[in-house]
């Protein structure tokens, strides 16, 4: 999975420079960012922030200019050039970093074409946006980790993440009905499994969400369902299967 080629797209006009470093960190969770341009109207006053960081992270900035006072042009910009590289074919798949709604049909074509979507924005981003893709992460579960990275480490046994959702009733149907939507005979479902068919019914679930680093301490603080760790014959690795109590 990792050696998926992926062009990052950015809509600076929709995403703060805060963090970028750590939204290129999860994008490589993903692939390798082959592509990595950024759309706006640099001409603007208020985009100035932005130099420094796309140096620091060789993100090419491609200039669009305002032709109509409340217009957001650089979103055509963003939309021709996903096109043109979907159509070149030297990518594997595409990362839209933007809270903007306008992208959905553009996530949706890609997908359509076989590539992968990774969206990126924050927790206003309205809903189409985010069902259009493959998986959407928040930018404030990545602002929360690199708040934590950086605090004294007398302070870091505290979660690593902030919670942006809570563990509600939602939370348990969705993973009690994974599970049995995946389970063998015997009630029992492969941890790894699980994760990805989650995703797939809700795009945007991240145990980071919750205020967990993993799946497992999610399910294991539910205290819902049983853990069974399987010996692969190697010591450092287990297969975990999961079942409803």
């Amino acid at each position: 999975m990792n050696d998926l080629r992926l062009a990052v797209l950015i809509d600076a006009d929709n995403v703060p420079y805060a963090n970028v470093k750590e939204m290129l960190e999860e994008v490589s969770k993903s692939g390798t960012p082959t592509i990595k341009r950024i759309y706006a109207d640099w001409t603007k006053p208020t985009l100035a922030g932005w130099k420094n960081v796309l140096l620091e992270n060789a993100i090419t900035p491609i200039q669009q200019y305002s032709y109509t006072s409340g217009k957001n042009s650089s979103d055509s910009a963003l939309i021709i050039d996903a096109m043109d590289i979907l159509y070149s074919e030297k990518v594997d798949g595409f990362c839209i970093v933007s809270s903007d709604s306008d992208f959905t049909r553009l996530a949706t074509r890609l997908r359509e074409a076989g590539m992968k979507v990774i969206g990126i924005g924050e927790k206003k981003t309205p809903h189409p946006f985010i069902t259009a893709c493959d998986k959407f992460v928040y930018i404030e579960i990545l602002k929360s980790a690199a708040t934590k990275a950086k605090e004294p480490k007398e302070q870091k046994g505290k979660p690593a993440h902030q919670a942006l959702n809570k563990m509600d009733d939602t939370l348990i149907d969705l993973l009690e009905e994974s599970i049995t939507d995946l389970a063998d005979e015997d009630g029992w479902t492969f941890l790894g499994d699980l994760g990805n068919f989650i995703l797939k019914k809700k795009p945007d679930f991240d145990s980071r969400n919750y205020g967990f680093g993993k799946l497992l301490p999610l399910i294991k603080s539910t205290n819902k369902f049983l853990i069974d760790e399987r010996d692969t014959g190697n010591k450092h690795h287990k297969h975990i299967f999961i079942k409803i109590k």
